[in-house]
């Protein structure tokens, strides 16, 4: 009886002891990867810009007056030099007559007052006044001169008549805007891009433009400036100039399509990720990397913007065929164990084939 309790009692003790030897297995975690999408070596964007012209000039007569003629009209090109318009300039010419006949006047009697002089018939004080009268009497006519001069408008530059805003007959005082010249001598596009272009402006290769209603091939462009400033709806105002000659078919105020190229080879490789996959830890970047082994590991990593899609660039820290954790980041911790979860196929809802 007492070999039989004993028995009994070694039989217990050996089944307690094999159960705690038993350990619960950890609970890995589920999450789902994606592997990094290389951006090419070379890639392009579009971008809508306006062609603009150089500048717009108001011109005006530096005189007032009456005008007499409008030799333009609106669209018209012109020359550099060509006549615009003119007053009419009857009353200037009386007044450059007028100035005329008292600065000969005045020189006649200088010339006899000269020799009164060289006689000593006449005192130097009496002889400099005379002097400086024929001298304000000569710059008198001049100025009459310039202001006949002024009666006629004509055009600094080549350009297009933008506008014509006064007829003839009509008075107009000096300075007043008659007509509007497009310079189109030196045209430019300008496109508002964002911050993303901004930080990559280094690795463009290439820009063209096309106008996008009319017909025309793509116009080797060069970027003028990118500004380092950007507005309200966080757009960099770029500015593109011709490569040679602009084609004449571009005019200022087309809408065209311009096309960014961008460059970069093997060492400035850059890769796709999800954005959800991106996260802070100090101040820095990570992204959740799966090993062999099944375990994460938080690996650092460089943005360079986000895509139009949405998806994060990472510019530096990936090298490709990496697993990444694209969903359940938040409670992941270096080196624990998971569970990769494979994606339904959008044909086979609910795995049932």
């Amino acid at each position: 009886m007492v070999k039989a309790f004993f028995a009994a009692l070694a039989l217990c003790a050996c089944l307690l002891a094999g159960c705690g030897e038993k350990r619960a297995e950890p609970v890995r975690r589920s999450v789902m990867v994606a592997e990094p999408v290389a951006v090419g070596a070379q890639e392009a964007r579009s971008f809508t810009g306006i062609v603009k012209e150089a500048s717009e000039i108001s011109l005006g007569f530096k005189t007032p007056g009456q005008i007499s003629r409008v030799a333009v009209a609106e669209g018209q090109l012109v020359r550099r030099g060509q006549l615009i318009a003119t007053l009419d300039d009857a009353d200037y010419r009386l007044g450059v007559e007028a100035a005329r006949v008292q600065y000969s006047q005045m020189a006649d009697e200088l010339r006899r007052l000269e020799r009164l002089h060289r006689q000593k018939g006449l005192s130097d004080n009496d002889y400099e006044k005379a002097r400086a009268g024929l001298e304000q009497l000569r710059i008198q006519l001049l100025a009459n001169r310039n202001k006949l001069d002024y009666t006629r408008l004509y055009a600094p530059v080549a350009g297009i008549i933008g506008r014509v805003n006064f007829d003839e007959a009509e008075m107009v005082d000096a300075g007043t805007p008659v007509v509007t010249l497009l310079d189109v001598s030196a045209r430019e596009v300008e496109a508002d891009v964002p911050a993303e272009v901004y930080l990559n402006r280094s690795r463009i290769s290439g820009v063209t433009c096309r106008p996008v209603a009319a017909g025309g091939g793509p116009v080797a462009m060069k970027v003028a400036s990118l500004t380092p400033k950007a507005d309200a709806n966080q757009l960099y105002r770029l500015r593109l100039g011709f490569d040679g000659e602009p084609q004449p078919w571009l005019t200022a105020g087309m809408n065209v399509e311009v096309e960014l190229r961008f460059g970069g080879g093997a060492s400035a490789k850059r890769y796709c990720v999800p954005l959800r996959a991106v996260f802070q830890d100090g101040g820095r970047t990570f992204v959740w990397t799966v090993g062999p082994d099944g375990k994460v590991s938080k690996t650092a990593v460089t943005l360079g913007g986000t895509t139009d899609g949405g998806a994060a660039v990472v510019t530096s820290g990936l090298v490709g065929g990496e697993r990444v954790v694209r969903a359940g980041v938040d409670a992941l911790r270096d080196g624990e164990p998971v569970e990769i979860v494979a994606e339904g196929s959008p044909t086979n809802v609910g795995n049932l084939l």
